[in-house]
């Protein structure tokens, strides 16, 4: 089976399951998009990667990178490769340093969470995209475009107050508008470090 490349595009608070998060990822050579619902913690470490954030202590996937790293593996792809009753499997395919590799099942959450830390491609296949993946068009054509948020120019982030950019960060994950909302939390991290 052919494998289909995904990036994240997404991550966000869910709107359907209490302290549950939506991690969207995009086939990186088409549109449509593939959401999976995972814990607080998992997507915690994925946004501290993402977000190239340091926590005071190593979480448990930095860890798990250090004692790779310490004993010459790599990881060199992930794949979710199965959905059975809405829930997906993935494996990590590792790479020791005598080039002996293995596959290792592991949660799908935990599995991307590894995987920016190692920052190696994450894949799927066609049977789960056409399954569960969706497109933002809908049966009639393009959806229509969100309203952007937007900051007028005369007003920069560092004008704002923290509630301000707490407001504009909610609205802009709401709008699914990621690049905006990633340069509103650089500035509300910018401020937490002063």
């Amino acid at each position: 089976m052919e494998k289909i490349r995904l990036e994240i595009v997404g991550l966000s608070y869910s709107q359907s399951q209490s302290g549950a998060y939506a991690l969207i990822l995009e086939e990186s050579e088409g549109k449509r998009r593939l959401p999976i619902i995972i814990g607080g913690f998992e997507a915690q470490a994925i946004a501290v990667e993402l977000e190239k954030m340091t926590p005071t202590r190593p979480l448990t996937h930095d860890l798990f990178r250090s004692m790779a790293e310490a004993f010459d593996i790599s990881v060199t792809e992930v794949i979710i490769y199965n959905l059975q009753e809405g829930v997906f499997y993935a494996k990590l395919i590792c790479l020791r340093s005598d080039g002996v590799s293995a596959e290792i099942d592991s949660r799908t959450s935990d599995a991307i969470a590894v995987a920016v830390r190692f920052k190696c491609p994450i894949y799927t296949y066609e049977f789960i995209l056409s399954t569960t993946g969706y497109t933002k068009e809908t049966e009639e054509g393009e959806a229509p475009e969100k309203e952007a948020v937007e900051v007028p120019e005369e007003e920069p982030l560092s004008s704002k107050s923290i509630d301000e950019l707490k407001e504009l960060l909610a609205a802009a994950e709401e709008e699914e508008q990621y690049e905006m909302a990633a340069k509103i939390r650089d500035e509300l991290n910018a401020r937490k470090k002063s």
